[in-house]
C-alpha cells in the first residue's frame, strides 16, 4: 500500500523543517534506522513545527487542548544509517473543523528516505472532542479533497 501524501503545493509558511542526526541507538541489527524511529522523528518534527509557530505543545496542554494521533502511516523507501544527517520536512493541513494532518518527508542530502503522515483530533483532557482555538486552527490551511 502506498502512502498518499498531499499533492497540493505548500501554502506560504505551511512548511517546517528540522534536522536530526541518526544516533547509534536508533539503528537495528542491519545498521539501518529502526522502522519505528521514523514515527519518533515525525513527532519531533511536529512538536518543533508547533513551537516554531508560537504554540508549543506544552502550552496547548496548559490550555486543555490535546491533539492525540488518530492515524499514522509511513512508507520506507531507502534506509537511513547511523550518523546520517536527516532533514524532516513537515506540511500541516486542516481536515474539517476539529482534525488536522501533518505530512512528513525524511531526506538525506536531498534523497527521499521515507514519507508519511499523522492525523490528529483536538481533544479536551477529559476525553471529549473539541474545536481548536481559532488562532491554532488558522495555522492549518484546509486540505481539499
Amino acid at each position: 500500500m502506498r502512502v498518499t501524501i498531499a499533492t497540493e503545493p505548500p501554502a506560504p509558511g505551511n512548511q517546517s523543517e528540522i534536522r536530526i542526526q541518526v544516533r547509534y541507538s536508533e539503528t537495528d541489527a542491519m545498521k539501518f534506522v529502526y522502522y519505528a524511529n521514523y514515527l519518533v522523528y515525525f513527532e519531533v518534527a511536529r512538536t518543533s513545527a508547533l513551537a516554531e509557530l508560537g504554540h508549543p505543545y506544552w502550552e496547548m496542554e496548559k490550555r486543555n487542548v490535546l491533539i492525540p494521533v488518530l492515524a499514522a502511516h509511513c512508507e520506507y523507501l531507502k534506509p537511513g544509517r547511523y550518523g546520517d544527517q536527516l532533514l524532516i520536512r513537515t506540511l500541516r493541513w486542516r481536515k474539517g473543523a476539529a482534525r488536522i494532518r501533518f505530512d512528513y518527508r525524511v531526506l538525506r542530502e536531498g534523497e527521499l528516505l521515507a514519507q508519511g503522515y499523522t492525523e490528529h483530533a483536538f481533544m479536551h483532557p477529559e476525553g471529549r472532542a473539541i474545536r481548536p482555538p481559532r488562532e491554532i486552527a488558522d495555522l492549518f490551511p484546509i486540505l481539499s479533497g
